[in-house]
């Protein structure tokens, strides 16, 4: 038995002022004599990066010591719940961790043959991918990532990568290992035969179109936009235009559109997730921006938050958000988020596991 520890303030999302207190790594709200008081301040269920990448940097895998970094980077930002959405590296040693954040990995990326970053990917052709989702479905924990579309080089633009035949039978094929999928796309062609397959949510979506959102809102199928990363579209276009111009109009062309088409997956109910895409080009620890960056695609500052925290957790299955006799992993910080997301800028104390990490 270790001392109790007690916090006190608003309980986010409800609000209610109150006592919670942390007794052997679990959260009670029954008085407990001689318990420390640690902090006062608004209390928020442990953060979440909904799509980020522990293990890779810009030229594939990075070995343990700079995973381990790229994890308490995240760790000391907030983040206290990770979707690894696709990495060269085996980072499942993450979970003998107690100190670092809890990891669920989706495997390595599996993308079209000489279609995707180079040193990332499972590199295959479509008559290949339901095996290969079996196989990421087994290496992961509950999810497997595809490449959905990427520059083809003889069309000069982003194509679809997979044609619908292989996509039904790659879902059937997660689905019946225990494995949700998910998919990085920014065009509109390959959207329709994902969504139509049945997959369960949609990386970045700037192709989306009003018809697709409804689907999706109807099916249940989430969205994580990294909107942090949508900044980088006219880089990339940039960096494309002298060999592929019709590639180079068309990112500008989504970037000029992003805030329109997430805001209407927003207004049209589909459930959206917060997630940096950290690892590659973005570094960890950025999750209070990408909230932040939420509320300018029409977000509440409530559903921002909920994106990134109570409501992403019971999405990625840790129903736990501070009840009576869960995982204590919360978040205390000096002034009230909802008022003011900058405040997440400023952890006060970060409690992971029943432990004060932060």
């Amino acid at each position: 038995m270790t001392a109790a520890l007690r916090f006190r303030g608003p309980v986010l999302p409800e609000g209610e002022t109150r006592d919670l207190y942390v007794v052997d790594g679990h959260v009670t709200y029954e008085p407990q004599a001689g318990a420390e008081l640690v902090a006062e301040g608004w209390i928020v269920p442990g953060l979440v990066d909904a799509h980020c990448h522990i293990g890779l940097d810009e030229f594939g895998a990075v070995p343990e010591d700079v995973q381990e970094q790229q994890a308490l980077t995240d760790r000391d930002a907030g983040t206290l719940l990770m979707r690894d959405c696709g990495s060269a590296a085996d980072t499942s040693w993450i979970h003998g961790r107690d100190d670092l954040p809890r990891l669920i990995r989706a495997g390595r990326h599996i993308a079209r043959t000489r279609r995707y970053i180079r040193n990332y990917a499972n590199e295959i052709e479509p008559d290949e991918l339901p095996e290969y989702v079996a196989q990421e479905a087994q290496r992961g924990d509950g999810w497997v990532k595809l490449v959905g579309d990427w520059i083809e080089r003889e069309a000069g633009d982003l194509t679809p990568s997979w044609s619908r035949d292989a996509l039904d039978k790659a879902m059937a094929a997660a689905h019946e290992n225990g494995a949700r999928v998910t998919a990085h796309v920014f065009g509109e062609a390959a959207l329709p035969d994902l969504i139509g397959a049945g997959i369960d949510c949609i990386e970045h979506g700037t192709g989306l179109t009003q018809d697709l959102v409804e689907t999706m809102a109807e099916r249940g199928v989430a969205l994580v936009p990294t909107v942090r990363q949508l900044q980088n579209f006219p880089t990339y276009a940039a960096a494309g235009r002298e060999k592929f111009p019709a590639y180079a109009d068309h990112m500008e062309a989504l970037f000029a559109s992003r805030r329109e088409t997430i805001g209407a997956a927003y207004d049209a109910g589909v459930q959206i997730y917060a997630g940096t895409d950290a690892g590659g080009v973005l570094p960890h620890g950025l999750i209070a921006e990408e909230v932040l960056e939420l509320t300018t695609y029409g977000l509440t500052a409530y559903d921002a938050l909920g994106a990134a925290s109570w409501r992403a957790r019971t999405w990625l299955g840790l129903d736990d958000n501070l009840a009576e006799g869960t995982t204590a992993d919360f978040v205390v910080f000096d002034r009230d988020p909802l008022a003011d997301l900058s405040a997440l800028r400023e952890p006060k104390r970060i409690v992971l596991r029943g432990a004060v990490v932060a």
